[in-house]
């Protein structure tokens, strides 16, 4: 009698070692973004002397590295099947309306 053998391969996905660090990376540059914003930016360049359309946009710069970092982290929990990825969405998808928000007024302030 033939034997028959199935073989299933599997195909290697994200690893789930890298994803907890992505998220920290993501949060990280989003801090950046609100650090600068709130404190460094309106306290710090009036100091230095640089002129006032600086702050918004390096906001605007930063606000969409922190967006694309989020939405890569975020892709990633998906991808790996974290155990973790719903509430990692929930708070990820806060942070990127925050930051959304502070583009918003970034952008307000430089076409205003």
């Amino acid at each position: 009698m033939d034997q028959i053998t199935n073989e299933i391969t599997v195909q290697p996905g994200p690893s789930t070692d890298a994803t907890p660090r992505l998220f920290t990376m993501s949060m990280v540059i989003s801090g950046i973004r609100c650090v600068l914003a709130y404190v460094v930016l309106p306290f710090v360049t009036p100091f230095l002397g640089l002129a006032p359309g600086v702050g918004p946009v390096l906001g605007l710069v930063i606000g969409v590295v922190a967006i694309a970092a989020n939405v890569f982290s975020l892709r990633r929990f998906w991808k790996a099947n974290h155990r973790w990825r719903k509430p990692i969405t929930v708070l990820h998808v806060g942070v990127i309306i925050l930051l959304l928000v502070l583009i918003w007024f970034d952008l307000a302030e430089l076409l205003g």
